[in-house]
């Protein structure tokens, strides 16, 4: 597996993206791991225009000869965990993409919050990231993903997908994940430092845990616990009892 990624060798699956994309001819597109380019030569038909991202050199000359015959199309090599997205004209309003595994979690949280264009993700993960962000308050894979990421965004699991349409085949399970973007929506900074600062000791109270970030304040426990009290909540409750809009309260009650 190069650089983390595998490659889609299924028609049908590449039409399922296609078709849960809802791609239209008014949409510019992201695609991020173009790989081979079978997926990036459909989207550039389909779309106004299309930015592909690729890390592997090796891959360069073959993506670029999959993109010639498309002008709405260009081609940037990079590190997607480091490339300025910002600098991508005309902006993205969707991505789409089959992510690569070591880097899907931290691509996805970069375009939601870097990139405000982007009205919806169809991307393939590996199965664990998929559930990690698309999980609900109490259950054992919600954690700083998922409240990241729904705090701007509706995420569900679109479907499950066999290991055998990779080449080569992976030794994980993957999923297609959907994002779709809230209107007016907007993680703030405190917001999103308190979710870190509330999973950074999973194991102990949120309160606690709070206290234990570096540069707490010395009150900030007290003062946690009886905000999570106002809010009807038991004051020794645990970061992952708590809902994306009830953190977005914590944070407003910890500001004042």
């Amino acid at each position: 597996m190069r650089l983390g990624q595998n490659f889609l060798i299924d028609r049908n699956i590449l039409d399922v993206i296609e078709r849960l994309a809802e791609l239209s001819a008014n949409d510019t597109v992201l695609e991020i791991g173009g790989g081979p380019g079978v997926l990036s030569e459909r989207l550039a038909q389909r779309a106004k225009f299309l930015h592909v991202v690729e890390l592997d050199r090796s891959l360069e000359d073959n993506l670029r000869g999959v993109l010639a015959p498309f002008e709405n199309a260009e081609l940037h090599m990079g590190d997607a965990t480091q490339i300025d997205f910002t600098s991508f004209e005309p902006a993205p309003d969707k991505l789409v993409a089959n992510l690569p595994y070591g880097v899907a979690a931290t691509v996805i949280l970069r375009t939601v919050f870097e990139l405000p264009s982007i009205e919806s993700w169809v991307v393939m993960v590996q199965k664990e990231v998929g559930e990690r962000f698309a999980a609900a308050p109490g259950s054992d894979a919600y954690g700083v993903p998922s409240v990241l990421a729904q705090f701007e965004c509706d995420v569900k699991v679109l479907r499950p997908i066999s290991r055998q349409v990779f080449r080569p085949v992976p030794n994980v399970d993957s999923v297609l994940l959907g994002l779709r973007r809230r209107s007016g929506q907007r993680a703030t900074t405190t917001e999103i430092k308190l979710v870190h600062d509330a999973f950074r000791h999973r194991r102990k109270a949120l309160a606690k845990s709070l206290s234990l970030s570096p540069g707490a304040l010395p009150e900030v426990r007290e003062l946690a616990r009886a905000a999570l009290e106002q809010m009807g909540l038991a004051a020794d409750v645990r970061a992952e009892r708590l809902t994306p809009a009830q953190f977005v309260d914590l944070a407003a009650r910890l500001a004042a």
